[in-house]
C-alpha cells in the first residue's frame, strides 16, 4: 500500500470517530466525507470492467456498501437542541463504519503482502477479468457506503427538524386553542 493509500484509508475510517462526540449537523458532516471518496474515485476509478462476472464482483461489493452505509446512518443520532442539528455515531455506526473501511484495508494489505495469488486464482475460478474490477469494487463500496450513510443521516435529519418544527407550532398553538371566547 503506498502512502497515499494509508493516509486515505486511515482518514476514512477516523471520520467515524470524530462524529462518536456529539457535534452540529452542517455542511461539513457531508463535505469531508464525500471530499474523500471523490478523491478516491478520480485517484483509483480508471473504468468499471464488465467482462466476465466483473459486473457481478462489483454489484455484490455495492450492495455490501450500501447495507453498512444505511445501517451506519440510521444508528446515527440527531437531534434538534437550541434550534441546531446536533449528530452522535453510536458504537453500532462506528462499528459498521470500521468493519466496511477496516475490510477494504486488510484485503489491500492481504493482497500486497501474499495474497495475491489467492485473489488471481478465485478470480480465474470465477471469471473475474482482471484485477481493475476488484480495484472499481471495493472503490465503489467505499463510495456506496459514504453515500448512502449520509444520505441516511439527511433524511434523518430532514425528519428530526420537521418534527421539531411541528411540536414548536404545536406548542405555540396550544395557548390559543385553550382560550375560551
Amino acid at each position: 500500500m503506498t502512502t497515499t493509500e494509508w493516509i486515505t484509508d486511515i482518514a476514512l475510517v477516523l471520520i467515524v470517530f470524530r462524529q462518536l462526540r456529539e457535534g452540529r449537523l452542517d455542511l461539513r458532516t457531508f463535505l469531508i466525507p464525500l471530499g474523500i471518496v471523490a478523491f478516491v474515485a478520480h485517484t483509483y476509478l480508471d473504468n468499471v470492467p464488465t467482462a466476465g462476472n466483473d459486473l457481478v464482483l462489483i454489484g455484490a461489493l455495492v450492495a455490501v456498501g450500501a447495507a453498512l452505509g444505511i445501517a451506519g446512518g440510521v444508528h446515527t443520532r440527531i437531534r434538534v437542541v437550541g434550534g441546531h442539528l446536533l449528530i452522535k455515531a453510536g458504537a453500532v455506526s462506528a462499528i459498521l463504519w470500521v468493519l466496511g473501511m477496516g475490510a477494504r484495508m486488510g484485503f489491500q494489505l492481504w493482497v500486497s503482502h501474499g495474497g495475491a495469488d489467492d485473489v488471481a486464482r478465485f478470480s480465474v475460478a470465477h471469471h473475474i477479468t482482471t484485477d481493475q474490477a476488484w480495484v472499481a469494487a471495493f472503490v465503489l463500496m467505499a463510495l456506496t457506503e459514504v453515500v448512502t450513510r449520509l444520505a441516511t443521516i439527511f433524511v434523518q435529519g430532514r425528519m428530526v427538524n420537521g418534527r421539531q418544527a411541528r411540536t414548536t407550532a404545536a406548542t405555540h398553538l396550544a395557548p390559543s386553542l385553550d382560550r375560551t371566547p
